[in-house]
């Protein structure tokens, strides 16, 4: 099956979303929610999926730049992100719908993060899952 890429569907979903260097949070939030809409959407077209890349790419980019997180693990980030905003491993198990058991593993970093749990945190917290995994 090839997938067919229509630049003509490109060139307007770019138009719609104009992506830029994100040199302000707002222009960051913005982006953000757009990737986030993106994720979820089932059925992506091939230009949907390379918008969606451009824009991880700038948003990692300004992550990069405004929130060095040097040698942090994703557990060390899950804490920190979790301590900051008064989240407790109990909401955890709402949030990620795993076991206590399971979120304990988590936050400790006895057990990594999966893809989707990231994908829940990332949601959550409004940052990108790529902070998890």
């Amino acid at each position: 099956m090839m997938i067919t890429f229509d630049n003509k569907s490109y060139s307007q979903l770019l138009a719609e979303v104009a992506p830029q260097v994100i040199e302000t949070e707002t222009e960051y939030e913005r982006l953000l929610k757009v990737v986030e809409f993106i994720t979820f959407k089932k059925n992506l077209t091939s230009e949907e999926r390379k918008l969606d890349k451009l824009l991880v790419r700038l948003i990692e980019d300004y992550e990069e730049e405004n929130y060095p997180m040097d040698k942090s693990t994703p557990h060390e980030i899950l804490q920190h992100m979790m301590e900051s905003s008064g989240i407790r491993q109990a909401d955890l198990v709402r949030i990620l719908g795993s076991s206590s058991g399971v979120i304990s593993e988590v936050v400790n970093g006895k057990r990594s993060i999966s893809k989707a749990q990231a994908k829940a945190l990332g949601e959550y917290f409004k940052v990108s899952p790529s902070l998890f995994i």
